[in-house]
């Protein structure tokens, strides 16, 4: 007697997951997982409709998914964030040219095990109407990447960084022991460097052509104009 194709069906698969040594419901596995990817996939797309510059580790708390599941259906669906920062140019004379010689380069030396070590500054530009920008300076710690001062200019120039970092002293009440950024004339001027001296904090200047040795407020000023969009919505 021939058995009805859906028993014969059931049947084959008990016998080849006794072969295999797994439980019958296992088979079934990897169409689960594809349809739950899938659902993944759409969840991840809506966040990254709204956070255009979040890569899966900021995805993680707004999902509050498994890190290596995000980061897997990224992967598995070549899912990227949608806007990056453009390169930079830089001189190639000036490739890792060393840093001034009354400074050290933290860099090369050390890498902070606590707050108020190392503070790093920089300063970037918004484009704000055609022709026209809005500068801004922050104070970075490197240790807690906590933002300690803030500067916002029509203009850059040394009294640009320095009230980022005066900002930085009024709202933290204390110094670090090294204060990095590159070899800007902004940072090389004499008065900052005397102001920042009188505290008895040790200058810490990157190599020329060198913006991965400040890092993480180049990190921090790529994310932060992906999020802040357009300044044409603001009035």
């Amino acid at each position: 007697m021939q058995l009805p194709a859906v028993i014969q069906k059931k049947r084959t698969r008990s016998e080849v997951a006794r072969k295999l040594g797994v439980s019958r419901q296992s088979l079934y596995y990897q169409k689960k997982r594809s349809l739950i990817d899938e659902e993944v996939k759409h969840q991840i797309e809506a966040v990254l409709a709204e956070r255009k510059a979040y890569g899966h580790k900021r995805i993680v708390p707004e999902l509050k998914l498994n890190k290596k599941r995000i980061l897997r259906v990224m992967k598995k669906f070549n899912i990227k964030p949608y806007r990056r920062r453009a390169k930079q140019p830089f001189k190639k004379e000036d490739m890792g040219k060393a840093a001034e010689a009354d400074a050290v380069n933290i860099y090369k030396l050390l890498c902070p095990i606590a707050p108020n070590i190392v503070w790093v500054s920089d300063f970037t530009y918004i484009k704000f109407e055609e022709g026209r920008f809005i500068y801004l300076a922050t104070i970075m710690d490197m240790y807690t990447r906590e933002i300690m001062g803030v500067a916002i200019s029509r203009f850059y120039n040394e009294n640009l960084v320095m009230e980022g970092f005066m900002d930085a002293e009024k709202s933290t009440k204390t110094h670090p022991v090294y204060l990095h950024s590159d070899q800007g004339s902004e940072y090389t001027s004499d008065d900052y460097k005397t102001y920042v001296k009188s505290r008895g904090i040790i200058l810490s200047f990157a190599d020329k052509a060198s913006p991965w040795q400040n890092g993480f407020q180049e990190s921090f000023y790529g994310k932060f104009k992906v999020d802040l969009g357009h300044m044409e919505q603001f009035k």
